[in-house]
């Protein structure tokens, strides 16, 4: 894409990047990408493949919630019971309380 985009974009012909466009793009760089990939495989080693994608889960979830905090948008009650569902399904994936329960009963 670089050669396609010298040929288009004529970059020579556009102002050099402020400081703090370099400060943005280090710290995106630095905290939102390395920070990140430190954190999930730190969880990865502690907790396996299995149980670290199960945060793939929780996306909908912090989206929707973003979404009324940042945004100020309105939650349908459905949503209410789609998080509920979400819930529901990693206790029961995640098994814990089942043994638990299992451990009360003896």
């Amino acid at each position: 894409m670089a050669p396609l985009s010298l040929g288009f974009d004529h970059r020579w012909t556009l102002r050099p990047p402020s400081v703090g466009v370099w400060a943005a793009l280090a710290g995106i760089a630095l905290i939102s990408t390395a920070a990140a990939y430190m954190l999930f495989f730190r969880i990865l080693q502690r907790v396996g493949a299995s149980n670290l994608l199960l945060v793939t889960f929780l996306v909908p979830i912090s989206a929707l919630s973003l979404g009324v905090v940042a945004l100020r948008k309105s939650v349908a009650p459905s949503a209410f019971g789609g998080m509920a569902l979400i819930g529901l399904s990693l206790v029961a994936i995640d098994g814990r309380p089942l043994a638990w329960a299992r451990r009360q009963r003896v």
